[in-house]
């Protein structure tokens, strides 16, 4: 497959976060099942989402997000995806720097990417508890971390891995004091931490 059909079945590019080492693909948040609810929780992490702030609101942007949720229900997807992924460095990517996993078929299909992609290392978080029914068929170069949906709040403990939003107090991600990157942090991809805690945006 040509790098140029793959961007075409995927809907467009992948998206490039000034803050991490690798690349990721971005959905609209508006469509994120859980976290749309959350939006309108203060409290919550997604009641000020960053995905719906800044460059996400340009109409561009939001164009792009919507053709790559609607390009997820082509055959040639996970193909694609892996295609694209493969010929990317460095060796970690993320799932969703912006939006959610959608429903089953979209995770299996994550899932197939993962395993068609041994040399990288995925990263997914999610506010979708209905997951964890499903971490059994994980591939093991996937980490799915499930993010607390309220500020200062833990993820149950059943979670393999997971993260968390503090507006106090001590934070392991390193970023706010590294000009907001991740420099050399592989945290959130790194099995072995059982959660990450990131300072409120």
């Amino acid at each position: 497959m040509k790098t140029s059909e793959a961007l075409k079945i995927i809907g467009g590019s992948l998206s490039k976060p000034s803050k991490m080492p690798g690349w990721s693909i971005g959905l609209p948040a508006k469509e994120c099942k859980t976290g749309s609810k959350l939006q309108k929780v203060p409290g919550s992490v997604c009641f000020d989402c960053y995905a719906l702030k800044g460059c996400y609101v340009f109409k561009v942007v939001q164009d792009a997000q919507y053709r790559r949720l609607a390009a997820i229900q082509s055959p040639q997807w996970v193909t694609a995806m892996a295609h694209l992924i493969n010929s990317k460095k460095p060796d970690v990517f993320r799932w969703h720097d912006s939006g959610d996993v959608q429903d089953l078929d979209h995770l299996k299909k994550i899932y197939e990417v993962c395993r068609l992609t041994p040399s990288k290392r995925h990263w997914m978080p999610t506010r979708e508890a209905w997951i964890k029914d499903h971490l059994k068929d994980k591939p093991d170069n996937l980490v799915i971390r499930f993010s607390a949906p309220m500020v200062n709040q833990r993820a149950p403990e059943s979670w393999p891995n997971s993260s968390m939003v503090v507006d106090q107090g001590f934070h392991t991600c390193p970023a706010p004091a590294q000009d907001n990157e991740c420099r050399d942090c592989r945290q959130c991809w790194d099995p072995a931490v059982k959660v990450v805690s990131y300072g409120k945006h």
